[in-house]
């Protein structure tokens, strides 16, 4: 690597990082303890909670979903995990209802709540991200407990939930891996919530003996 080369790297980095710390300065802490309280009452009323994100999302709600189940104590689910079942409903169905096909078959109810990842909180006059914007609105037909973490101005799904947590832009150039990042940031923030009641990770409680 050349002198030049490993200044641009070096200062690509550098923004990067300092982006992260101007968007974990900006962050609405109200929204956080709202979704956070939100959730609480889900567990409150032993009802389950559902996660649904696309891409990055569905990685995160696959993860999300092992630690409200493991540390939070309550029932959780993956809508994307089962690719058998998922992939049958686009083939059969259609992508943009197989995600509240999956819902309705786990006779989810108004007990439940739905926890989305997506970077721009879906669009249902651009059609876009249509299976995240059909789980928002058969969610809120119910009166399911919606949240979420979003960026942009929170799409869809900022204008009907709960409660929300959606990440400040800072470079338009960094929209998706900023946001991505920062809701695994959140939901940890969230799962660690005092609200929740979670249990002690396992590193933790080692290091306490």
């Amino acid at each position: 690597m050349d002198d030049i080369s490993g200044r641009i790297l070096l200062t690509y980095t550098k923004s990067f990082l300092e982006e992260v710390a101007s968007i974990a300065s900006q962050i609405d802490v109200n929204s956080v303890d709202k979704v956070a309280e939100a959730i609480a009452v889900v567990k409150v009323n032993g009802g389950r909670l559902f996660f649904a994100g696309s891409g990055g999302g569905a990685g995160h709600a696959s993860h999300a979903t092992c630690d409200f189940r493991k540390l939070g104590g309550i029932e959780s689910y993956c809508i994307s995990d089962n690719v058998s079942e998922l992939t049958a409903r686009i083939n059969d169905q259609s992508w943009e209802d197989s995600y509240v096909e999956w819902l309705k078959a786990s006779r989810f109810s108004s007990n439940d709540g739905v926890f989305i990842f997506s970077v721009g909180g879906g669009d249902a006059e651009r059609k876009v991200s249509m299976q995240l914007v059909n789980v928002v609105d058969y969610a809120a037909s119910l009166g399911a407990t919606i949240v979420g973490v979003v960026g942009r101005d929170g799409g869809h799904l900022a204008k009907k939930a709960t409660a929300s947590v959606v990440v400040p832009v800072v470079n338009p150039s960094n929209v998706t891996t900023q946001v991505e990042g920062f809701q695994a940031v959140v939901w940890h923030l969230v799962i660690g919530h005092p609200s929740i009641g979670a249990a002690k990770p396992h590193w933790e409680s080692i290091a306490s003996l």
